[in-house]
């Protein structure tokens, strides 16, 4: 398939439109964990963990790709359990770790709410080239590098508001 002409766009006008994509994310994850009696922060980690399909996450794994320290994690992981989302297991290499699965049935209450969003983003990308996508793609991959660094600025207190 070949992409369609798109109209012109400038940074600045694709940093906004991505700004009212993020926000409205935020408010939909909110209530997505909210339906499923989650906060936000435990929603995004099942989100990894249920990403992980065959090759469940180590605690440490998930510190990682959450850049949450593996003490908040092991939180997560306990109110993940204790709500019946997720279980910790012997990891079959090394028995002095764990790795961490989702409960299936759990994992099939957070797949029907998130399946009709999927649905009409695949529908979306449909619409782009694999040229496109694939640029888009590598787009998403390097912000999160850059989202990761101005979240260590920030966590480090190098930024922050302005003094009155």
């Amino acid at each position: 398939m070949q992409g369609k002409p798109r109209p012109s766009a400038t940074a600045e006008e694709a940093l906004s439109r991505m700004d009212r994509y993020v926000a409205l994310s935020l408010i939909g994850q909110q209530e997505v964990a909210q339906l499923l009696g989650l906060n936000v922060t435990d929603l995004t980690c099942l989100g990894h963990i249920l990403g992980a399909c065959d090759a469940p996450l180590g605690a440490g794994d998930l510190a990682e790709l959450t850049n949450l320290t593996t003490g908040a994690v092991t939180g997560v992981l306990n109110r993940l359990e204790r709500a019946g989302y997720a279980r910790r297991q012997p990891d079959p290499a090394d028995r002095r770790r764990v790795r961490v699965v989702a409960v299936p049935e759990a994992a099939a209450r957070v797949i029907a709410v998130y399946e009709p969003l999927y649905a009409r983003l695949g529908a979306v990308f449909a619409q782009y080239s694999p040229d496109e996508v694939a640029v888009i793609a590598d787009w998403f991959e390097r912000a999160t590098v850059e989202m990761t660094a101005h979240l260590a600025e920030v966590r480090s207190g190098r930024l922050g508001p302005a003094a009155p």
